[in-house]
């Protein structure tokens, strides 16, 4: 599939340390998708992403791919600290949170995809490596948020799908289980908030920052290692 794009550059960006190995997912934030995009672009915000996806499927690009797109801010993945450097950054129109957090509609997802596709296969990035930005900063962010269709992406080959089948819990203490967390990618300083950060992704429809059984499981079948 060809994408298409409307070229809005922004003049926030540095060079990169380290080669391309991430997708970091975000949603805008804001009350629309003009505003995100005047904030995007503004000298004075010093935030950035290579792309931005309206909700009708229009997609903006901001920033060259071969460029460091200041989106991720203080953040950590599988040990990596300088995340900026080491990721591609989208943002995804929608207010959030705090403006009224809604579905993403289809349209929207429509060109998400096929973007995560290109930039996924050209950058040689595994699945693993297709993250939201309340992975890389739990302690921080919540987006984009349990609402986000990542099983949209997992059917696809594109992220890691949420494990529902044969689950096994490990009963690992709750240390344990933050352990287990740290090594499949998360910084766990904030325990509770990587908890809560692991669960808006895996199990969005209990989001309570507990460890039980469910997380227990879900986080052992993700670290096994699966046949082909």
């Amino acid at each position: 599939m060809e994408l298409d794009f409307i070229e809005r550059r922004s003049p926030n960006f540095d060079e990169r340390k380290l080669p391309v190995s991430m997708i970091v997912l975000h949603y805008t934030g804001m009350p629309d998708a003009e505003g995100a995009l005047d904030r995007l672009t503004s000298p004075e915000a010093k935030v950035s992403a290579h792309y931005m996806v309206d909700e009708d499927g229009l997609i903006y690009r901001l920033v060259e791919e071969s460029k460091r797109a200041w989106h991720a801010g203080k953040s950590r993945w599988r040990g990596i600290t300088d995340v900026n450097s080491a990721s591609i950054g989208i943002e995804i129109v929608n207010p959030g949170h705090e403006f009224g957090y809604r579905d993403f509609p289809d349209e929207q997802m429509a060109a998400v995809i096929p973007l995560v596709a290109d930039i996924k296969e050209r950058h040689g990035i595994g699945r693993g490596n297709v993250v939201g930005h309340s992975d890389v900063a739990p302690d921080r962010k919540e987006d984009p948020g349990e609402l986000f269709p990542w099983h949209a992406l997992a059917k696809r080959r594109l992220a890691l799908p949420s494990p529902t089948r044969e689950l096994i819990d490990p009963y690992w203490t709750d240390a344990g289980f933050l352990l287990a967390l740290e090594r499949f990618g998360y910084d766990v300083t904030d325990s509770q908030k990587a908890v809560i950060a692991f669960q808006r992704r895996f199990r969005p429809d209990l989001i309570d920052g507990i460890v039980d059984g469910e997380c227990r499981a879900k986080l052992l079948a993700l670290l096994l290692p699966r046949p082909q």
